[in-house]
Order: structure tokens, then C-alpha cells, then sequence
């Protein structure tokens, strides 16, 4: 059966992950997730005193670049693949408040971009990968062979983030992480270092409405109206 990269971009805390794990756990691919990959970077930068009270001087987070190695490993009991950080598993960790502050300024240095999208594209050399974040379809992998580019309503990311926080034991008020998505679009979207956008043949999926078991069987359709080979 043919392997193909399935490219999924699109806004904060609309469900990107939630939908590309299940995809790829359907399909037997790989997955990762990129924006993991830029929060260990940001997390790593904080643990170093690098980043205080939201800035940095952008060559010292460079300097830490070289001391940074990460690795995804499937995790049997969620079924999803966990981020390692220098052999620390850090899938918690990287989900802080404190983390989603910082992240998009720290991704859009490029230096840092340019070692994530090396690890991306070595981790896609051979296909069968679902991967998601921001530039996927349009920077990473503009040769994908399928692209979605995923959105939902504010209030309905900003209740998903908010609930999210909540499981976690982080009790952020409402208004607060609703501030915080709408800086990271902002952020995401005016960035001079491959800022995020559509593709101009990525189908947009828009999930304020849908369950994650429609995403998955919407997504499974257009890949078999695609003439691609789906178990």
C-alpha cells in the first residue's frame, strides 16, 4: 500500500492533535506533533532562566539549540505518542500556561525553526506520517499529498483549551486564555519567519460542530475520494 504525508495546519486549540492521533492510529503512521516540538523548546528555555517575564534575547535561546534532542514514543495506555525532551518524558510539561505564553515568539526565531523543520522532514523521509502545526502544508511538507487546514469559533477553542487546563489541575480564568489563543493567532499569523496560512490546496475543515468521530470519518472519506489506499 502506497504511504502518504497527511499535512494538518490551522489555529490553536482546534483540535489538530486530537484529530491527526486518531488519524494516524487508524492508518498505522506516524505522528507528530510539531508544535510539541517548539513548546520543548520554549520549555527547555524557561527550566534555563532564559526566558524571564515573557522575553529573551533570541541568540541566547539559539545557543541553547545544540544541547536540545527530542523523540516521540508511543504511549500504550493513550494510545498517542508521548514528547521526550533530552529522555524526560515532557507530554505534561509543555502543556502549561506558562509554555502557550511564550511558544509562538520562540517558534518564530529561525534558527530554531530551521532545526525543527530538519527533525520534521527526516521523521517524514519515508511518508506514512501525520503531521500538524502551523506551516506544515505550506513550508514542511508543501509536497503533502493531502492538506487540511483546521478552524473552530474563538469561544469554542477557548472552552476546549479552558477545559483542557481545568483536567490538568490549572485553573486559568476564562478570559484569560481566551486572551491567550487570540495573541497566538495574532502571533502565528504576522510572524515574519513562515507565518501561518492556508495552503492554497488545503481543504479548510471548520469543527465547531463536529464530534472528533466525524472529523475522523470526514477526513478517511477524502482521502478514499482521493483514490488513496485507507484500511
Amino acid at each position: 500500500m502506497s504511504k502518504i504525508i497527511i499535512a494538518i495546519d490551522g489555529y490553536s486549540s482546534c483540535g489538530k492533535s486530537t484529530v491527526a492521533k486518531a488519524l494516524a492510529a487508524h492508518l498505522g503512521y506516524a505522528y507528530v506533533d510539531s508544535g510539541s516540538m517548539y513548546r520543548c523548546v520554549t520549555l527547555y528555555a524557561l527550566r534555563k532562566g532564559v526566558i524571564k517575564d515573557h522575553s529573551f534575547i533570541e541568540d541566547e535561546i539559539i545557543k541553547l539549540l545544540p544541547e536540545i534532542n527530542l523523540r516521540f514514543e508511543f504511549n500504550p495506555h493513550t494510545k498517542s505518542s508521548d514528547t521526550f525532551l533530552n529522555e524526560e518524558n515532557v507530554e505534561k510539561d509543555i502543556r502549561q500556561m506558562v509554555v502557550s505564553e511564550n511558544v509562538s515568539k520562540v517558534s518564530a526565531i529561525h534558527q530554531v525553526r530551521v532545526k525543527m523543520i530538519a527533525i520534521q522532514r527526516e521523521l517524514g523521509k519515508n511518508k506514512g506520517i501525520v503531521v500538524d502545526g502551523r506551516d506544515i502544508g505550506t513550508n514542511v511538507f508543501p509536497q503533502a499529498e493531502l492538506k487540511l487546514f483546521m478552524t473552530a469559533d474563538t469561544d469554542i477553542r477557548t472552552q476546549r483549551r479552558y477545559d483542557e487546563l481545568n483536567s490538568k489541575g490549572q485553573h486559568i480564568p476564562f478570559i484569560d486564555v481566551k486572551k491567550n489563543l487570540l495573541d497566538r493567532d495574532f502571533q502565528d499569523t504576522h510572524r515574519k519567519e513562515n507565518p501561518m496560512v492556508q495552503a492554497k490546496d488545503a481543504i479548510v475543515l471548520d469543527n465547531s460542530e463536529l464530534s472528533r468521530e466525524e472529523q475522523l470519518q470526514y477526513i478517511l472519506k477524502l482521502i478514499k475520494d482521493l483514490t488513496l489506499s485507507v484500511d
